[in-house]
């Protein structure tokens, strides 16, 4: 029952190592936790603790050395579980002596109980986790040399597997820890590349929306106000070779040309207030209606379902911002159709305060 119930604690110990990054207090570097996993852990030191107490009062009775034993396991499971409440980060030299008196009280329960060596597991991933390495292995070599002690007063003849066991497993947990830790620190090197290759993505849609939405407005500007401009010209260089001879049809030039000039400068306006949304209606406009027709002017003819969702509580916007908050927009619903091929659009207006 107690082998099970260590290999339990082990493997629990194990698993945890291959968790997400939401660590526990007291957790450093890869031994971080899971919720399921850090319930397997605790329950696997608890019953190694309760499982090894029981034992030694079945065996020897309630005796003082029993009524110690009982004493020393509470005192181990009573420093266990004030783990959370640590100060891990006020003070550095608060894990090493929780660690510390953990480890020693497990110490001096081994020599008494060999049954408590089963703890060793456990408690030499919590070494691994709380202290600096070079200072785990030591703890770990105390660990041994402890273990090999308490098996070896229960025969008059040194069994060399004794020894060798407990060596193999505190080799191979440091050895199984310092890979884990490898392939821990591969996967946060994976991580931070991954997190700066999205930034450079984001950054790269954003010029690609801008230089689209420039794209946009020179074609505007080419195909009605370059165009209109053209006509006047030519308008006004017609009326001037009839002004002498050809009065009326000059006069008709110059009408022709202010006319055009007028519908240039509606084109113009339009675009300025494309521009700024704050004076679409010459007055504080909607902005979510400023943002839902900017969209499906930049959607167009596309089938691309568009929604705009506001939350919170609507507020006055400068039209700086408004503006800003337009040609964003603008420029990443035409990334969105140009190179996402999205069937569905959503865009979400937060006012927060």
């Amino acid at each position: 029952m107690d082998d099970a119930a260590a290999r339990d604690g082990s493997y629990s110990w194990l698993l945890m190592s291959n968790a997400a990054p939401d660590r526990p207090a007291g957790v450093r570097g890869i031994l971080a936790g899971v919720d399921r996993l850090e319930t397997w852990l605790h329950v696997a030191f608890v019953a190694l603790t309760v499982t090894s107490a029981v034992r030694y009062v079945q065996g020897h009775g309630l005796t003082d050395r029993g009524w110690a034993v009982l004493g020393g396991a509470a005192a181990l499971l009573v420093l266990y579980a004030v783990r959370p409440w640590v100060p891990w980060r006020r003070a550095r030299w608060w894990p090493p002596l929780w660690c510390a008196l953990l480890v020693l009280t497990w110490v001096v329960l081994a020599l008494i109980a060999p049954s408590f060596s089963w703890l060793a597991v456990p408690l030499a991933f919590v070494a691994l986790q709380v202290l600096p390495f070079p200072v785990a292995v030591v703890v770990l070599t105390l660990m041994v040399v402890t273990v090999v002690t308490a098996w070896t007063r229960m025969r008059d003849v040194l069994d060399p597997t004794v020894v060798i066991g407990p060596v193999s497993v505190a080799v191979l947990a440091v050895l199984a820890y310092r890979a884990l830790e490898r392939d821990a620190a591969e996967r946060q090197r994976l991580l931070d590349d991954l997190r700066e290759a999205q930034g450079d993505l984001a950054d790269a849609q954003h010029r690609a929306g801008a230089i689209a939405e420039r794209a946009r407005l020179s074609r505007e500007i080419h195909d009605s106000v370059a165009q209109d401009l053209s006509s006047i010209n030519l308008l006004l260089q017609a009326a001037e070779q009839d002004w002498d001879t050809r009065s009326d049809a000059a006069r008709t030039h110059v009408g022709q040309a202010a006319r055009t000039s007028r519908h240039s400068l509606d084109e113009v306006r339009r675009v300025v207030r494309d521009l700024a949304p704050a004076e679409l209606e010459g007055r504080d406009a909607d902005l979510a209606e400023a943002l839902e027709r900017a969209g499906r002017s930049a959607v167009g003819h596309r089938p691309v379902e568009l929604q705009v969702q506001v939350h919170g509580e609507p507020v006055p916007v400068s039209e700086p911002v408004a503006a800003a908050l337009l040609r964003t927009v603008r420029g990443a619903l035409a990334n969105v159709v140009e190179h996402a091929g999205a069937d569905r659009v959503t865009v979400t207006l937060t006012y927060q305060g």
